[in-house]
């Protein structure tokens, strides 16, 4: 079975990037899917591997650090830009997080709702297919927009698959909490908090050096 999975995984990841690529990808999708099948993982310590019986089977994934890696996860997720454009709908994506989005008057945010979220069934599906998944419990959904404009939207919930996502005010978007009305005072207040915190502890630790060994 576990040969089956790799065989199954790297016959996707070959049959992908081979439907897409130009010639010059040709070469770097077949010798990629040898690097998919009948892979093993040891562990090194002190100059040291692990002895055989210790030797694991990879039936699926990339080792995380391996120089391949990204790459190979660019590829094989390469086709979902495709699949989000076809329902007209953008996608911002930094390594495994994605960011769909579109920009729709107020007169159209239930049909714009509506396509976002039969662009989302589309996407789970796809998911599933490459056996990955869609999380909704880490899905945020937010409008944007000035205060006007949100205070005439009486949306605040979203269908995404067979759940269904409470729109948010703030969510955290590559370390930075981002609101709906774009202010960035959450992010603020929340880099305020933190550095007091520093300063806080940094303090108590001041205590325990003379004045000398500070001014150094």
């Amino acid at each position: 079975m576990h040969n089956n999975c790799n065989s199954l995984l790297a016959f996707t990841y070959a049959t992908r990037v081979s439907y897409r690529s130009a010639s010059g990808w040709t070469t770097l999708c077949y010798g990629g899917s040898d690097a998919l099948s009948d892979r093993t993982q040891q562990v090194a310590y002190a100059g040291q591997l692990s002895t055989v019986h210790c030797v694991q089977s990879v039936v699926y994934g990339v080792p995380q650090g391996s120089v391949l890696g990204p790459l190979l996860y660019v590829l094989y997720m390469a086709e979902l830009h495709q699949l989000v454009e076809r329902h007209g709908v953008n996608l911002h994506q930094y390594a495994d997080d994605c960011q769909l989005y579109l920009s729709t008057p107020v007169s159209d945010v239930a049909a714009a709702v509506s396509k976002l979220s039969a662009c989302l069934t589309d996407v789970n599906d796809w998911l599933s297919r490459s056996r990955l998944r869609l999380n909704a419990s880490k899905t945020h959904v937010m409008w944007l927009g000035s205060s006007q404009l949100l205070d005439k939207i009486d949306i605040r919930e979203v269908q995404v698959t067979s759940a269904r996502i409470t729109v948010s005010d703030t969510a955290r978007d590559l370390g930075v909490i981002i609101d709906s009305r774009l202010t960035m005072a959450d992010h603020v207040a929340a880099v305020y908090c933190s550095c007091y915190y520093q300063l806080r502890q940094l303090r108590c630790v001041a205590r325990r050096f003379q004045q000398k060994q500070l001014r150094q």
